[in-house]
């Protein structure tokens, strides 16, 4: 009986955890592709300037705080929901736990680029 409720809440750890992991993804998707490349259009702009207009204004619209957050309570929810006997599921949490560290590497990358290397060079 103690091992349906553990399964159980292996589960409902999972099915969260995905929810979580996909879910700042969502924004970039339908806000930041879209104003990068209207952005680049209109200005006839290429390189990493007219891609750091679309993260930016990404990164405005979700918050800072939510990109930070919910990838990292993604990856505990998916570490703990890990049980023997579902292959699916690990290679789920895997590739969902993979891609919330790219969401935080990438985070931690703009707000170091932001804070430290921006500054300086202005200075």
């Amino acid at each position: 009986m103690e091992e349906v409720h553990t399964d159980d809440l292996k589960r409902k750890r999972f099915l969260w955890g995905v929810a979580l992991a996909w879910l700042p993804s969502l924004p970039f998707f339908l806000f930041g592709v879209y104003n990068a490349f209207k952005g680049m259009e209109s200005q006839k702009a290429t390189g990493l300037g007219a891609v750091a207009g679309g993260w930016s204004e990404v990164l405005c619209t979700v918050g800072l705080a939510t990109v930070f957050i919910v990838p990292a309570t993604a990856i505990v929810l998916l570490t703990r929901s890990f049980s023997t006997g579902h292959g699916t599921r690990k290679m789920l949490s895997l590739l969902s736990i993979a891609w919330c560290a790219l969401l935080l590497s990438l985070a931690g990358f703009f707000v170091w680029l932001f804070f430290f290397h921006m500054h300086t060079d202005f200075r």
